[in-house]
């Protein structure tokens, strides 16, 4: 199997160093990571970040209060539609996406690509429709989710241990390799990936954490990155707990290659790129690195 990975449009949130560790100006920048999986009988994508209506209206798609405290950087290029065009697929070839969750920067995308079967856990799906809360309402963007009726969902509490995590499934219609790991507490049904490279894992934590070195045995993280987390998550409880089973899985399986949706430093290090190039037909899988 090859990955790819794609920056599906920065966000470049009020902060600057204080939310991404480096930035000096006002504003610091983060990324939408996400893959596209080549299996040998069809392409899988793993998010799908901002997507090509985000670009062209994006007032009318995103929260206000989001769009003006994120400033996503919306260029066409830098849709998962267009890096997938350009790596020299046909979009239409994206039989499966695989949703980590439903907020609106990774999710965006859904819309570009209609034919696909898209997988997520049904709790997440429950909380989304339900919008019990002003930043339910916020997060969440029906007007995101024109394919809703190709939406395939998983029961949380069903499926095998794997390495230190429960409830572990693959999925209907897609090769063993791909798995959909629970790692409730951002949102109530939010999920890792985890993808069966042959030679290693790669496991795609999404929103789990934030910041690389929250990873590490004694975990850090920027005070704006921190706040973030905070205010965004629906159980602590199981955030942290997940966050604990990240780190010890780093610290004791060299087999796995970690990483998170949203930070620079892991983005470039798997991709080999900066985060403002899109992909480009050379781009090498990240055990080739």
């Amino acid at each position: 199997m090859r990955v790819h990975h794609l920056n599906c449009v920065s966000a470049c949130p009020l902060g600057g160093l204080l939310m991404d560790g480096v930035s000096r100006g006002l504003r610091g920048r983060l990324t939408s990571h996400c893959l596209l999986v080549e299996t040998g009988s069809c392409l899988v994508l793993i998010d799908t970040g901002y997507g090509l209506r985000d670009v062209a209206l994006p007032r009318s798609r995103l929260n206000p209060v989001f769009l003006s405290l994120m400033r996503p950087e919306l260029r066409e290029e830098m849709t998962a539609y267009r890096q997938v065009q350009r790596l020299g697929f046909d979009p239409h070839d994206v039989q499966h996406v695989v949703l980590s969750h439903l907020d609106f920067d990774h999710a965006g995308g859904l819309d570009d690509f209609p034919d696909a079967n898209v997988h997520l856990l049904a709790t997440e799906v429950s909380a989304a429709i339900a919008q019990a809360t002003v930043l339910d309402r916020m997060r969440y963007r029906p007007q995101q989710w024109g394919t809703s009726a190709n939406w395939r969902t998983y029961k949380p509490a069903a499926g095998e241990s794997w390495r230190g995590f429960s409830c572990v499934r693959d999925l209907q219609g897609l090769p063993p390799e791909i798995l959909l790991v629970p790692l409730i507490g951002h949102t109530l049904g939010h999920a890792g990936v985890a993808i069966d490279q042959g030679t290693g894992w790669l496991f795609y934590a999404a929103d789990a954490y934030f910041y690389h070195a929250e990873m590490q045995p004694r975990p850090e993280c920027t005070p704006g990155l921190m706040l973030y987390q905070r205010v965004m998550e629906k159980d602590r409880k199981e955030r942290l707990l997940n966050q604990q089973r990240l780190r010890e899985l780093r610290a004791t399986d060299p087999d796995v290659t970690l990483f998170c949706a949203h930070d620079v430093r892991e983005f470039e290090r798997a991709s080999g790129r900066s985060l403002l190039e899109p992909a480009r037909p050379s781009s090498m899988p990240l055990a080739a690195q």
